[in-house]
């Protein structure tokens, strides 16, 4: 297998987990295996069920249990969902570290480090400690300066019109 490398797609514009996915198609197509995390996404049931119906190929999990938006929840709303999205984080490093799939994607991952729920040494770690050929795709809309070194391909996603 080749050597893995880390993706990020960021910014406005939409597509970011769009392109994310087609790449995870692609990936299952060649027999890759494939896991989805995703964070920050809210229940979009139909969009679910869809996702669902692409397992085992692709496996997807959703830690965020709020239907609300991260920014709209209450101070206590808010403590109980960081447990969840740290929880995701935590399943992620171990996927990253134990190789657990040839292609790890973590959609919204950059708005849990926008959101200070887990910090740009952090994600540095999760990037550090992936298996060398895990290829990871990170998405969300603002990227860190100080998360630029750790990426091997950087994509912004901006609308034109």
């Amino acid at each position: 297998m080749d050597k893995g490398i880390v993706q990020i797609y960021y910014g406005e514009g939409r597509g970011k987990s769009t392109a994310a996915l087609g790449t995870a198609i692609s990936a299952a197509s060649e027999g890759q295996q494939v896991i989805v995390i995703e964070f920050l996404k809210g229940k979009h049931e139909d969009e679910l069920a869809f996702l669902n119906r692409l397992e085992p190929e692709i496996k997807f999990f959703r830690f965020a249990k709020s239907d609300e938006s991260f920014e709209s929840l209450s101070e206590e709303a808010k403590q109980e969902e960081i447990m969840n999205l740290r929880n995701g984080f935590n399943y992620s490093k171990k996927v990253a570290s134990t190789g657990g799939c040839d292609l790890l994607i973590l959609d919204e991952i950059l708005g849990v480090v926008d959101e200070n729920v887990i910090s740009v040494e952090e994600i540095r770690d999760l990037f550090e400690s992936k298996s060398e050929d895990m290829t990871m795709i990170c998405t969300g809309r603002v990227l860190h300066d100080e998360i630029r070194p750790y990426a091997d391909e950087i994509y912004n996603i901006a609308p034109e019109k």
